[in-house]
């Protein structure tokens, strides 16, 4: 997930550099650096934030960018305040104080993974993280956290408190995979759909996404052409299991910041893995050319999916390709 960090003085400055010395040496992703003041002094490798920091936090919002305010946490609610749409889609936020010495995740803790992120800054600054959602304070069974682990859906989203009121109250969380085994009324149910009693329903995402792109394509350019075609397809973007391409598009930033956005995993497969893929595809020697296999989204899907059943075919758009595939399990 892109992390984007803004601090308004120079000590949050130097727990932005902090963060990012400690990650680089840990060989993990840095956070994208920017300031807000009027001092005119910019550190290097910072970025001045020119437009309102309430447009600012909206931009990122929107890309789905974890956010980390060094300052007070006041700022932090007042930048979010116009941007909170929905509990399971909206992005961490965590306020870092101007020392670094307390690391606060203030939204999406457990679905956006904020408690987590969290806890990893805390760790290499040397900070305490301070974390109040019931479950993690009471050191209790979480459902929505058991389900983004675990790749699946969110049905029903009332029965999260249920199962969390339950955990915190130390009893017993059942769970049932597909009905088996208990026929009596159990917690939390992983399935498509059931008529059993459940608090909570889980469902494992059914499709994959096969992709091809030109270099430089950006995220929103990738974002308006999928999701246009999954509109016409009646798939919603909750229920893709993950984005599939070839290995050497790995490093495409608009395809990075895409499954980022969506939290999607990105899998990868070289070019003679993918010419094995069982099944007739709309082939191209331009792409054969270049890539050295003749179709990389069907064929890509079809291997992210387990050899599963393809849903839409190819589908060009500006300097892109798409297909969808249905995973092997539910066919």
């Amino acid at each position: 997930m892109n992390k984007s960090a803004i601090c308004f003085t120079k000590r949050g400055a130097d727990v932005i550099k902090r963060i990012n010395d400690a990650a680089i040496e840990k060989g993990l992703d840095t956070v994208s650096a920017y300031v807000m003041n009027e001092d005119g002094n910019i550190p290097d490798g910072y970025v001045r934030v020119k437009s309102t920091l309430r447009e600012w936090t909206g931009e990122r919002f929107a890309d789905g960018n974890c956010i980390i305010y060094v300052g007070a946490s006041g700022i932090a609610v007042r930048a979010i305040a116009g941007c909170l749409s929905d509990k399971l889609k909206d992005p961490p936020v965590i306020v870092i104080d101007d020392n670094g010495t307390f690391v606060i995740p203030i939204l999406s803790g457990h679905a956006g993974g904020a408690d987590r992120i969290a806890a990893t800054i805390a760790g290499l600054i040397g900070a305490v993280p301070v974390i109040t959602t019931s479950t993690d304070v009471n050191g209790a069974f979480s459902a929505d956290v058991f389900a983004a682990e675990n790749n699946l859906r969110i049905i029903n989203r009332e029965g999260i408190k249920k199962v969390s009121s339950k955990a915190i109250e130390g009893k017993s969380i059942t769970l049932s995979i597909k009905d088996y085994p208990p026929s009596d009324p159990v917690d939390i149910i992983v399935a498509d759909e059931t008529d059993r009693e459940y608090s909570l329903l889980l469902a494992p995402r059914k499709y994959v996404i096969g992709i091809g792109l030109k270099k430089g394509k950006t995220s929103a350019e990738i974002d308006e052409f999928i999701s246009g075609v999954l509109r016409d397809a009646h798939i919603d973007m909750s229920d893709i299991y993950a984005v599939c391409t070839i290995d050497i598009k790995e490093k495409e930033q608009g395809l990075k910041d895409f499954c980022s956005k969506y939290r999607l995993p990105l899998i990868t497969f070289d070019a003679p893995l993918l010419n094995k893929a069982p099944g007739s595809f709309d082939s191209s020697d331009f792409v054969r050319e270049v890539t050295g296999t003749d179709n990389v989204c069907e064929r890509a899907a079809i291997l992210g999916s387990e050899n599963g059943e393809m849903i839409v075919h190819k589908t060009k758009g500006d300097g892109l390709t798409f297909a969808v595939a249905k995973r092997r399990r539910y066919l």
